[in-house]
């Protein structure tokens, strides 16, 4: 399979699995949710290391250690998965399923303003109009809600800036994972060992299935990281922006036909409007996607004809 096709497939499949992350994670109650990010974090390394073990990749390892700047990028990375994954938990276990869906459908806006504020990109009327869709869509919410969205903007922010500084760092994704999980797994070991200290925490004394389910919380996480940042870096962005969408649909569909949750006519209205900006955004997207494949095909050489 030709490597851009295998990294769509990637990143099908690991926003598949976050789609339906809103299921598993009320699983591992009565553990609170700072207790089940600290979980998260302390086996996801024990999870990517064994992955490495297995394929006994160890190789990249001081070429790493020699590149600080690149430790650096991998630094700032693991600390936005965590703000994402603790965001991500109280939504999810807390009744907020259908307000972290929004922040997945507002990801790609983000990006674009990302693009804007820091890299000084030119945005196209279309886009700019997706953008301004988006900021009216927010405020529309932050009435119904009474509040400001802050888990979505929180989700939407904290996990665009997570895969910018992921392709900046170009980094193997079991390497990278490996570098992150390393960086968050002595607070969180500490944290659970407090917990444990004080009698408040839920790893024993709950039955074996609370406890197992804790401890696959490593793999549930490692598995779709993984393909994301294989896929990251072996398909343009215009392509995850189009595959992340898989992910807020199914966290949407989980929220309100599963999960229940309630659903105003206001909070419908400010939904519909950011579909309407997604669809402005994905049309205009590949719209110069093609425009910029013609006029690639135009300027390479074509090949010589034959003379008799």
């Amino acid at each position: 399979m030709p490597d851009e096709q295998r990294g769509v497939l990637y990143g099908a499949t690991a926003y598949a699995l976050w789609g339906v992350f809103p299921l598993y994670w009320p699983l591992l109650e009565p553990a609170s949710s700072m207790e089940m990010l600290a979980h998260r974090m302390a086996w996801s390394l024990i999870a990517v290391v064994g992955i490495l073990a297995v394929r006994r990749h160890w190789s990249w390892v001081r070429p790493l250690l020699r590149q600080p700047g690149r430790l650096g990028l991998l630094a700032l990375a693991a600390v936005l998965i965590t703000f994402n994954w603790g965001t991500y938990i109280y939504a999810v276990t807390t009744g907020h399923v259908v307000e972290s869906a929004l922040g997945y459908f507002i990801n790609p806006l983000v990006s674009v303003m990302f693009g804007v504020v820091l890299l000084h990109e030119r945005l196209r009327p279309a886009q700019w109009a997706a953008v301004g869709l988006g900021t009216v869509a927010v405020l529309v919410l932050t009435l119904d809600y009474g509040r400001l969205p802050w888990i979505a903007l929180v989700l939407s922010v904290s996990f665009g800036t997570y895969g910018l500084v992921k392709k900046m760092a170009n980094v193997g994704a079991a390497e990278s994972l490996t570098v992150e999980s390393l960086l968050l797994f002595f607070p969180a070991l500490g944290y659970l060992l407090f917990l444990q200290g004080q009698g408040a925490g839920t790893f024993v004394g709950h039955g074996w299935g609370h406890t197992l389910l804790l401890a696959t919380s490593g793999m549930v996480t490692v598995v779709p990281l993984l393909l994301f940042t294989a896929a990251a870096i072996r398909v343009p962005l215009t392509v995850i922006g189009l595959l992340q969408y898989i992910a807020p649909v199914l966290q949407f569909l989980t929220g309100v036909l599963i999960v229940r949750e309630t659903m105003p006519a206001e909070r419908w209205a400010g939904f519909a409007i950011v579909w309407v900006a997604l669809g402005i955004f994905t049309w205009d997207a590949l719209r110069q996607a093609r425009r910029s494949r013609i006029a690639a095909q135009a300027v390479r050489p074509q090949p010589e004809r034959a003379t008799t």
